[in-house]
C-alpha cells in the first residue's frame, strides 16, 4: 500500500469513529442536559469529571505515548524488541492506574468536603474504575496507532462511546442519576480496553518475533522518554480541566455545564483534524526516521493546509451561529452558554491546527520542547484563569484557554518548522484567501439568521454557508474535489 493510500485508509477509519463517537457523546450530552439531569446535576457530573480526569493523568503519565514511540522506530529496525516494549510499558500502565486510583477512591470524602460540594463523594468514589479502565484504553490506542494500525484505535474509540452513551442513560433512566451516568463512562472505556486487549494480542503482538535478549537499559530509556510527556499531558490536563474545576469553584455546578456544553461543541467541531493528526503524527515521524526530509514535510503541510481552509471559516460559522445552536440543542435554560461558545470558536480553530501538530513532535523526537511549551502555557492558564473567572465570570475562563492555547499552538508550530523548514511564505498566502473566503461565507450568514426560527431552518442557514465556502474554496482553486471525493468513497 502506498503511503498516500495508507494515509487516506487512516483518516477514513479514525474520521468515521471520531464522527461516531463524537455523535455519542453529543447525544449523550443533550440527552442528560435536556431530559434527565437538571442543570445542576449536569454540572456536577462534569465537575467531578474534571477532578477525576486531573487525577487519573497520574495512573499511565508519559507510558502508553513513550511505549508507542519505541514499538513505532523497534518495529522498523529492531523487531524482536516489540514485545518486551509492550509487556513492560502494560505492567507499569495497571499497576499506576491501579494505585492512583485506589487513593483516589479512598480521598473522595476529604476532597468533597475541601471543595464543600458533598454530593461530589459518591461520583469520586468511582475514580477507581475510571482511573482504570481510561488508561488501559488510551494505552491500546496508542499501541495500535504504533503498529498503524489506526483502523483498530479508531474502532476502540467507537465502542467507548457508543457503550458509554447506552450505559450512561439507561443507568441514570434506572435512577441512578448523576452517578449512573459516570458509571456509564466507565462501562465505555472498560468495553474498549477489553477488546484492545484481544485484538491487540492478536494482530500487533503475535506478528513480532519474540527475545530472551533484552538490550540493557532499555526500561529506563522508555521510562526517561515517558518523563516530558507526563509533563505534556500533565500540563494538558492541566490546560483542559483547570478552567472546569475553577468555574465550580469560583461559581458553582451550573455555571460548569454552560462552560461543558461550549467546550464540547468547540471539540466536536475539531474531529476532522484530530483524525487528520492521529494518522499523518506516525507518518511523518516514519519519513523523518527514514531521513526523507521532503516527503514529512509535504505531509504536514498538505494536512495544515486543509485544516486551515476548513477552520477558519468554521471559525467565523459558530460565532454567528452560537445563540440558535445552544438555544435548538440544549433549551433556553443553558442560554448562559452562548457567549462562551462564541468564544471558544477561537479555540476550535487553534485545536485544530495542533492536532495536526503536537503529536507529531513526539514521533520526531521533540517530545521534550512540547513538553515545557505545555508547562509553560498550562501555568498560564491557571493564572489566566484566576484572574479572569472572577472578573468576568465563565466568559473569562473560555478567553484564558483560547489565549494560552493559542501560545501552545503556535509554539508546536514552530518547533515542527525546525525540524522541518515548512514554506511559510505559501502558508501565509493561503491563509489570506482563506480569511477572504471566511468573511464572504459569514456576511451571508449573518443576512439569514433572521431567518432562523428552529432546528431545520438553522441546518439550512448552516448549509447555504458551507455551500458558499464551497463553491468559493473550488473556484480559487484552494479545495481540491476529488482528493476529498477520495476520504469519503
Amino acid at each position: 500500500m502506498s503511503l498516500t493510500d495508507r494515509i487516506v485508509t487512516g483518516v477514513k477509519a479514525t474520521l468515521g469513529a471520531n464522527i461516531v463517537y463524537s455523535a455519542a457523546n453529543g447525544v449523550l450530552m443533550i440527552v442528560l442536559a435536556r431530559f434527565l439531569l437538571t442543570p445542576d446535576e449536569f454540572g456536577l457530573l462534569h465537575y467531578a469529571l474534571s477532578i477525576i480526569a486531573s487525577v487519573a493523568i497520574l495512573g499511565a503519565v508519559g507510558i502508553p505515548s513513550a511505549a508507542a514511540r519505541y514499538v513505532t522506530e523497534f518495529a522498523e529496525t529492531s523487531p524482536e524488541r516489540v514485545r518486551y516494549v509492550v509487556r513492560f510499558s502494560l505492567a507499569v500502565v495497571v499497576g499506576l492506574s491501579v494505585g492512583v486510583g485506589l487513593i483516589l477512591a479512598l480521598a473522595s470524602p476529604a476532597i468533597a468536603t475541601a471543595l464543600d460540594e458533598p454530593a461530589l463523594a459518591p461520583l469520586l468514589l468511582l475514580g477507581l474504575g475510571y482511573v482504570v479502565s481510561r488508561a488501559l484504553e488510551t494505552t491500546f490506542n496508542r499501541l495500535f496507532q504504533a503498529v498503524n494500525r489506526v483502523d483498530w484505535s479508531a474502532r476502540l474509540k467507537a465502542v467507548s462511546g457508543v457503550t458509554r452513551l447506552v450505559g450512561a442513560v439507561a443507568l441514570v433512566l434506572a435512577g441512578f442519576g448523576a452517578v449512573g451516568a459516570l458509571a456509564g463512562y466507565i462501562v465505555g472505556f472498560g468495553l474498549a480496553a477489553a477488546v484492545g486487549a484481544v485484538v491487540f494480542y492478536r494482530v500487533g503482538y503475535r506478528p513480532f518475533p519474540p527475545s530472551n535478549v533484552i538490550e540493557p537499559g532499555l526500561r529506563r530509556r522508555i521510562l526517561e522518554y515517558s518523563v516530558p510527556l507526563t509533563a505534556t499531558r500533565g500540563a494538558g490536563v492541566l490546560t483542559k480541566r483547570v478552567d472546569t474545576l475553577l468555574v465550580g469553584f469560583f461559581i458553582g455546578p451550573a455555571a460548569v455545564g454552560y462552560y461543558t456544553i461550549a467546550k464540547q461543541v468547540s471539540e466536536f467541531g475539531s474531529i476532522p483534524a484530530q483524525s487528520l493528526g492521529y494518522t499523518i503524527s506516525p507518518t511523518v515521524g516514519e519519513q523523518y526516521a527514514g531521513e526523507d526530509l521532503s516527503r514529512a514535510r509535504r505531509v504536514y503541510e498538505t494536512s495544515l493546509r486543509y485544516v486551515l481552509l476548513l477552520y477558519v471559516p468554521g471559525m467565523v460559522g459558530l460565532i454567528l451561529v452560537a445563540e440558535p445552536v445552544v438555544a435548538q440543542l440544549f433549551g433556553s435554560a443553558y442560554d448562559g452558554a452562548a457567549p462562551v461558545l462564541q468564544v471558544m470558536a477561537g479555540f476550535m480553530l487553534v485545536n485544530a491546527v495542533n492536532q495536526v501538530t503536537s503529536d507529531g513532535l513526539d514521533f520526531l523526537g521533540r517530545a521534550r520542547s512540547r513538553a515545557i511549551a505545555k508547562v509553560a502555557t498550562g501555568i498560564a492558564n491557571f493564572l489566566l484563569n484566576l484572574l479572569l473567572i472572577p472578573m468576568i465570570g465563565v466568559v473569562g475562563a473560555a478567553v484564558a484557554t483560547v489565549v494560552t492555547f493559542l501560545c501552545y499552538t503556535l509554539a508546536n508550530v514552530y518547533v515542527i518548522h525546525d525540524e522541518l523548514a515548512l514554506d511559510l511564505r505559501s502558508l501565509g498566502r493561503l491563509l489570506v484567501a482563506v480569511t477572504a473566503i471566511a468573511v464572504v461565507m459569514g456576511i451571508t450568514v449573518r443576512m439569514l439568521l433572521p431567518l432562523v426560527s428552529g432546528l431545520v431552518s438553522l441546518l439550512l442557514v448552516v448549509g447555504v454557508g458551507v455551500a458558499v465556502w464551497g463553491v468559493l474554496a473550488t473556484l480559487g482553486g484552494l479545495l481540491d474535489v476529488d482528493r476529498v471525493r477520495l476520504i469519503f468513497t
